[in-house]
């Protein structure tokens, strides 16, 4: 199952007031970005964090798993909890990066 568009849409909602939030769509999945710099993978309906050590004290009860094969293991998001869900990005922001560009041929 696919992640659906008015879900994508829905957890931008929730996040509106952390910065510029946009997402694109990757592989049927989708990526959410915050000010350029990607931030979430939403797949399956599912809204997957990177495990860095800056939340590891607020996430490390919450469920983790694998947004797809191959992939390493996330922290998964509660987006219906907006408070929380704008205090992880507020720590997690000054870690992100832009997106090196592709080499051109």
């Amino acid at each position: 199952m696919s992640t659906q568009v008015d879900y994508i849409e829905y957890v931008c909602e929730q996040i509106r007031n952390t910065g510029n939030i946009r997402y694109r769509k990757m592989f049927g999945e989708y990526m959410v970005y915050l000010n350029d710099k990607p931030l979430f993978l939403v797949c399956d309906n599912t809204v997957y964090v990177k495990m860095y050590d800056e939340i590891k004290e607020l996430m490390d009860d919450t469920a983790k798993g694998y947004p797809y094969n191959g992939a390493k293991l996330h922290y998964i998001l509660d987006i219906d909890n907006r408070d929380f869900s704008e205090d992880v990005i507020r720590r997690i922001e000054p870690l992100l990066e832009y997106p090196k560009p592709k080499r051109r041929k």
